[in-house]
């Protein structure tokens, strides 16, 4: 019986450009019990152009305008490929798995050098076609974030994904609102449920969210992945503090998350080792209503049920009825 989901722990931008703040994340996502910390890999001139402007939360969680520069927003926000070698090392050091998101090619170049094994498209390259086939073509474990999409979008990209080499097998599709933070009203779990459905494969929710109530409820409805944004402190400036977990609260959702995975247990109903002590004191047995005499018929008259259950069930209650009583019973003699 494996119920193990696989836990995310995203800190995406969240170290700010600073190593040390990455390395931070890296050691509060391990002592959280987490199975992988996720960072983003991307270099800023080839991410966006001078004319892409930042996203309205961008704008509320830095203070900025609304024409403000996406790009210098994001160069700020840079890991250069020589620190990711640091950030894994810190990772295999603490028994964490290390994973991060492409968002240009020559990231996505390096990322494949460093032989990962798993992959994770995010929601804004999910349209981008000859991303998704490189990534295709590796036919390694891929996640495949949702956010933003309607189902033929999704239908459109998973078409490319496995004419291009993904077997359905290695596909996880993850569910997904792409606001900062996500309301309640916007979070449509079921549509997660349904994905896996209509596409046969697993599925999980990518989390944006407030609180740990979302993805802890996205695995009691069969999420095999959780993704959730974390930062050391939600105070700090840069777009995604705001709506990500502080660790204390990290670690809560990962214990919240083995112990749900716990209680799922098995699809078979059967009584368990630890009730099954407690049949003979919370079931019922046929007793005698009366005073009964040895030959009188047994009836509704002179019987009824009651605790203890180690007496004849009132299961067989009309096997007993209609009967002659073998001996004498006193009122509240078990049968």
């Amino acid at each position: 019986m494996s119920n193990h989901t696989l836990i995310i722990a995203e800190a995406g931008v969240n170290h700010n450009g600073d190593i040390n703040r990455a390395l931070e994340l890296v050691h509060a996502a391990a002592e959280s019990g987490a199975d992988i910390v996720k960072f983003q890999t991307f270099k800023a001139e080839l991410l966006v152009t001078p004319l892409a402007t930042t996203a309205e939360y961008q704008n509320k969680n830095l203070n900025l305008g609304p024409d403000s520069s996406q790009y210098e927003m994001l160069k700020k926000l840079e890991i250069s490929f020589e620190n990711h070698h640091i950030l894994i090392e810190l990772c295999r050091k603490l028994k964490i798995g290390f994973l991060s998101t492409a968002f240009d090619f020559s990231s996505l170049d390096f990322l494949i050098s460093l032989k990962l094994g798993l992959w994770k498209i995010p929601s804004g390259e999910i349209t981008n076609l000859p991303y998704l086939e490189k990534i295709a073509r590796l036919n390694q474990k891929t996640l495949v974030s949702t956010g933003m999409c309607d189902l033929n979008e999704v239908q459109e990209a998973f078409t490319v994904l496995t004419q291009n080499g993904l077997d359905r097998d290695n596909i996880v599709v993850l569910h997904c609102n792409t606001d900062y933070p996500t309301d309640m009203k916007d979070v449509h779990l079921n549509a997660m449920v349904a994905m896996g459905q209509t596409f046969g494969t697993s599925y999980g929710y990518s989390d944006h969210t407030l609180g740990l109530e979302v993805p802890v409820a996205a695995v009691a409805l069969g999420a095999s992945v959780i993704e959730k944004h974390f930062t050391l402190s939600r105070k700090l400036e840069g777009p995604d503090h705001a709506a990500s977990l502080e660790p204390g609260e990290l670690n809560q959702m990962v214990r919240s998350i083995r112990y749900i995975e716990l209680a799922l247990g098995r699809s078979e109903k059967r009584a368990t080792e630890s009730e099954k002590k407690n049949r003979q004191v919370a079931r019922k047995s046929i007793i005698a209503l009366t005073d009964i005499k040895k030959g009188e018929k047994l009836s509704e008259a002179n019987l009824t049920t009651r605790r203890p259950g180690h007496g004849t069930s009132p299961m067989r209650w009309y096997d007993v009825i209609g009967q002659v009583a073998s001996q004498d019973y006193a009122a509240g003699d078990l049968l």
